[in-house]
């Protein structure tokens, strides 16, 4: 398998790649809700919007959870070992 790593902590998102890589993903997906970080802003999940979440995220790239895994048509964030076990079938993850 094949696989490009990037560390967003270094090598840092700018807005335009962010949403591309979002696609139809929802931020609200990949943001950090339960991190101290995100708890120290005390959004209300109500009401915050997509914008300001994306925008969160590339101000505090701490604030996207993590791993990301992008397979091209399907963005993976977080360890969910049961949605991963069936993108990668047979893969151990």
């Amino acid at each position: 398998m094949n696989f490009e790593e990037r560390d967003f902590f270094r090598d840092e998102f700018t807005e335009e790649e962010l949403r591309e890589l979002l696609g139809d993903t929802p931020p609200f997906d990949i943001f950090s809700w339960r991190s101290p970080s995100a708890r120290t802003l005390k959004l209300d999940r109500e009401k915050v919007s997509a914008d300001e979440l994306i925008r969160l995220m590339i101000e505090q790239p701490r604030l996207i959870r993590r791993p990301l895994i992008y397979t091209g048509d399907r963005l993976f964030a977080g360890t969910d070992k049961e949605a991963m076990a069936e993108a990668f079938p047979g893969y151990n993850l």
